[in-house]
């Protein structure tokens, strides 16, 4: 549209302005959905406080444009329009008097000659009228005004804050008018003194004193006090006494004294006396508890934002501060001089007292107090305030805990942060502090780290040494089956989690020579390491393989373990026999590699949780690999109860920490499972591994053209069939899309299924290029790793690299046989006779547990979620035996979903490294543009056919 004439119409309502916008006849013109946006843009181009017309919205009634306007942007409109380009503005009719309102408007804004609306505060209403000066005549209808003086005051106070010497009493008053009938001000200029909006003249100031009873449970007192306003210390109690000439000299204002009483009693409903004729008015003298309590709390701050002086006792500002902290005193049960706790269940009986600043109440005089429902109580010559809230809760957890306390609430209760909620049934209103007893101490310091734990000498049978970080794990790992608590070993891979258990098994075996057996849970993957490694630091122990189609079951089983130190299985066989299992009374559990129950409704889970033992122990370097539930999991396993029921923790904690990632929420799980999880890193100076160094790099390669093309056909289906799909449905669509995706990027023969006319290596640039390297590096005598996470994948890398090198490539997989798994690790980490070099792993049967450190090089064939299940497998080859730099490769087909996880995954470790990783479910949750976002391909990395 141009050379537009519009013709504009000016129209008031209660919610502001329409400005009614017509085209003019004659001009062929009409409006359009298209073109509304950009005439408003032109209309209000030179007001900034819409974005220029951005942000002002019209629709179409048949040939007009409403365009609705608040009262600030109406008055502007009037007051400083401009006319934008070819458009030409006809005003029908001319608004003559809206120009002469808004200016003087505009005026009476800038000079403040404005005040609130007495006759609409009568009405329960706010507003504003204009006070235009006496001495000069305003020029407009004052009256006329009122309605959009109020509007643009509103929307001032909304944006800017009035004065708080204005706002706050205008706030105030309006507040109180309710259903008031009775006017308690008699004029407007009373009122106006009242809100401060006006001088108040009168020589004196009504203010109300509450008087403390002279005993415990007698009335309170309410007092009238008259304060000078020029000497402020002079104060008198109203009535006065007969014949006292100081308070005769105000008794003028009287009637002011009732009306202000009168007030009182209106802004705290609890004082006001019906029907009353005494001094105050309704105002009583006297006050039970109860509203003396109400006075102090709410009534007091009601009529100090009124703009009243009162005054309380002096002692309730001290009080109101004070929080009650329950003291808790523990009484350990000593059984025959031996240790006196054992198992987060045992009962440990405590005394209990309240300690408000230095008042302490006793459990006798508590019970006393509970009697008489106030909230107000003096003791020994002191007021306290007890909130019947609190009382309840304390008067509950004595009743449900008349035995005691289990240690695993103690311990709960004094790692809580103050006045945070439990994980147990009870919310923890009151901060605890604990004056636990020697036994008790010592643990709690110890479990905390205040205090370092004793170290025990190493075994006798033990053959080989500890570094004293694993002498110090060892020896954790037996303090806590001391008290019969669960505990997570959880080092970094290679720190040798396997050695401190079998030291702390020695220990067991030499020092306490147990009835019963050990029992030992790993994945199938990693039996016959754990063999290997306990002929070698244990030969004297009796171990039994439970595996194979000849293992031992039914009822002989109990009889034929007894004759073991210690029983070894897989967690598929904890499942399959655990009735076996639960005959046995264990007196250690352990489970190696314990991610493998991390989702508590899996059989191997459930299976894990039936078992009977003296002591729990769970061995893995990733407690938590994508959900905090995991971690939950593991926890239930070792400290059955700790953490409460699964669904409550999940409602406490599972989205302020995975989703919000709430540094409380955080700080308070990390401060729970802290005492019973051990965790140390090759990083830290104090391990002291000297290992060589370990550099990450980053390989970028690009997608073939086959590869972009297979590659841009799966998104084509995903982004058909997304919109169309729902729920759970949408999720596993997703889910399968990537795990696509990804196969298309390591090789499109793993999704077409053929053999294609060209070579392996040349239909994939990751094949290529890691046949480059692997070539290079073999070349100069090193070894290497390869993950994959795809069966199809490994076996197609195994075929590729045996053909260019000419040698053996090993490949290791969940269905490799056990006998077969065992020579084949042996083979490649047998250095003097060389077998292979080169051994390809499928992330999860090759990723634990595995002692690789023939190997210096590793690579990543294609990412995973989680970069601590990567690490998992890195540490394979980076591990204590390790002499030689490990480098490890990633390799990253630019331009794909590969790229952008890699750059989300950097994101996102520090809160793995803090509490939980992150999964490929959140990639689920994504809306159907995030999604295509994320995984559109930038064609700007394809290679060209015959690039080099």
């Amino acid at each position: 549209m141009s050379d537009r004439q519009l013709i504009l119409t000016l129209q008031e309502h209660d919610a502001g302005f329409t400005l009614e916008v017509r085209i003019a006849a004659g001009q062929g013109l009409s409006w359009h959905d298209e073109t509304i946006p950009l005439l408003i843009e032109q209309l209000f181009a030179w007001h900034a406080p819409s974005f220029y017309g951005t942000a002002l919205t019209g629709h179409r009634e048949g040939d007009r444009l409403r365009i609705e306007l608040s009262p600030l942007t109406a008055l502007e409109f009037l007051l400083d329009r401009t006319s934008i380009g070819t458009i030409t503005w006809l005003w029908q009719p001319e608004p003559v008097l809206w120009r002469e309102q808004a200016q003087a408007l505009r005026r009476a804004l800038r000079e403040a000659w404005w005040k609130p609306d007495y006759l609409a505060w009568k009405k329960g209403k706010i507003g504003w009228t204009v006070a235009w000066p006496e001495d000069e005549p305003c020029p407009v209808d004052p009256s006329g005004l009122n309605r959009w003086l109020t509007g643009c005051l509103d929307e001032l106070r909304r944006g800017e804050p009035l004065p708080e010497s204005i706002g706050q009493p205008v706030e105030a008053l309006f507040s109180t008018r309710g259903d008031q009938e009775e006017d308690l001000f008699g004029d407007e200029s009373t009122w106006l003194e009242a809100m401060g909006w006006l001088r108040d003249l009168a020589p004196l100031r009504t203010c109300l004193q509450l008087l403390e009873p002279e005993q415990t449970d007698g009335p309170w007192g309410m007092q009238v006090l008259l304060q000078d306003r020029t000497d402020p210390g002079q104060i008198q109690a109203w009535p006065p006494t007969p014949g006292d000439p100081w308070m005769l000299a105000w008794a003028p204002d009287e009637e002011r004294i009732r009306r202000d009483t009168e007030r009182w009693c209106h802004l705290v409903p609890t004082l006001a006396l019906p029907n009353s004729t005494a001094p105050y008015g309704h105002l009583p003298r006297q006050i039970d508890e109860a509203a003396a309590w109400e006075f102090l709390n709410e009534g007091s701050l009601r009529l100090l934002q009124a703009g009243y002086t009162v005054f309380l006792p002096k002692w309730w500002e001290e009080i109101r501060r004070l929080s009650p902290t329950l003291r808790v005193s523990t009484r350990t049960t000593r059984t025959g001089g031996g240790e006196s706790l054992f198992g987060l269940d045992q009962i440990i009986r405590f005394d209990w007292r309240l300690a408000i600043g230095d008042v302490e109440i006793s459990e006798e005089e508590f019970n006393r107090l509970t009697q008489q429902k106030r909230h107000l109580y003096r003791i020994r010559g002191k007021w306290v305030q007890l909130d019947p809230a609190w009382m309840r809760q304390i008067m509950a957890l004595a009743q449900q805990r008349p035995a005691g306390m289990s240690l695993g609430e103690l311990l709960q209760m004094h790692l809580q942060p103050k006045g945070q909620e439990s994980a147990g049934d009870e919310a923890q209103l009151l901060p605890v502090e604990f004056d636990f007893d020697k036994p008790l101490e010592a643990l709690t310091r110890r479990l905390t780290g205040e205090e370092g734990i004793p170290l025990l000498p190493v075994p006798a049978g033990f053959q080989g040494e500890l570094r004293p970080y694993q002498q110090r794990g060892y020896s954790w790992l037996l303090f806590l089956r001391q008290f019969g608590l669960g505990g997570c070993l959880a080092d970094d891979m290679g720190l040798g989690k396997t050695i401190q258990w079998i030291a702390y098994l020695l220990y067991i075996q030499e020092q306490e020579k147990p009835d019963h057996p050990a029992l030992l849970v790993c994945p199938t993957s990693v039996l016959g390491n754990w063999q290997k490694e306990l002929e070698r630091f244990a030969p004297e122990l009796k171990v039994l393989l439970h595996y194979g189609p000849q293992r031992c079951r039914g009822e002989s089983f109990a009889a034929t373990v007894s004759n073991y130190d210690l029983v070894l299985t897989s967690y598929t066989l904890l499942h399959l026999d655990q009735e076996e299992w639960v005959k046995v009374p264990w007196t250690s559990i352990c489970l190696d590699e314990a991610q493998n129950i991390k989702n508590t409704y899996t059989k191997h889970a459930a299976a894990a949780r039936r078992l009977a033992g003296r002591h729990r122990i769970a061995l893995t370097g990733t407690p938590m690999e994508n959900r905090l539930t995991e971690l939950w999991s593991i926890m239930d396993f070792l400290n059955p109860g700790y953490l409460g029921s699964l669904s409550r923790f999940q409602r406490r904690f599972a989205q302020a920490v995975e989703r919000r990632r709430e540094s409380e929420a955080i700080a308070q799980v990390q401060k729970w499972v802290r005492p019973f999880i051990l965790r140390r890193v090759k990083q830290d100076p104090a391990i002291e591994l000297d290992l060589p160094n370990k550099q990450e790099m980053p390989e970028y390669v690009h997608l073939t053209s086959e590869q972009a093309s297979l590659y841009e056909t799966v998104l084509a289906d995903l982004n058909e069939r997304l919109e169309e799909t729902r729920g759970i449905a949408r999720r596993g669509l997703i889910l399968g899309t990537l795990t696509r995706l990804k196969q298309v990027c390591d090789h499109p023969q793993i999704l077409l299924k053929d053999g294609g006319s060209r070579s392996a290596a040349e239909r994939s640039g990751k094949l290529s290029r890691l046949v480059e390297m692997v070539v290079e590096l073999r070349q100069e005598g090193d070894r290497c790793l390869i993950f994959t996470q795809f069966v199809e994948v490994g076996e197609l890398i195994r075929q590729t690299l045996a053909e260019e090198l000419q040698e053996e490539v090993f490949f290791l997989h969940g269905g490799t046989p056990r006998a077969q798994r065992e020579q084949l690790i042996a083979a490649f980490q047998n250095e003097t006779e060389l077998v292979s070099g080169v051994l390809v792993l499928s992330l999860k049967a090759g990723g634990v547990g595995l002692n690789l450190t023939a190997a210096n090089h590793v690579f990543h064939f294609d990412r995973w979620w989680n970069p601590a299940v990567e690490n998992q497998a890195t540490d394979r080859a980076y591990r204590i035996g390790q002499s030689r730099p490990v480098q490890v490769h990633k390799l990253i087909t630019l331009g794909t979903l590969e790229e952008r996880i890699d750059e989300m995954i950097e994101r996102k470790q520090g809160l793995n490294d803090q509490i939980v990783g992150a999964s490929e479910a959140w990639l689920t949750e994504l809306s159907g543009s995030e999604l295509r976002d994320l995984l559109a391909l930038r064609r700007q990395w394809i290679q060209e056919e015959g690039a080099d």
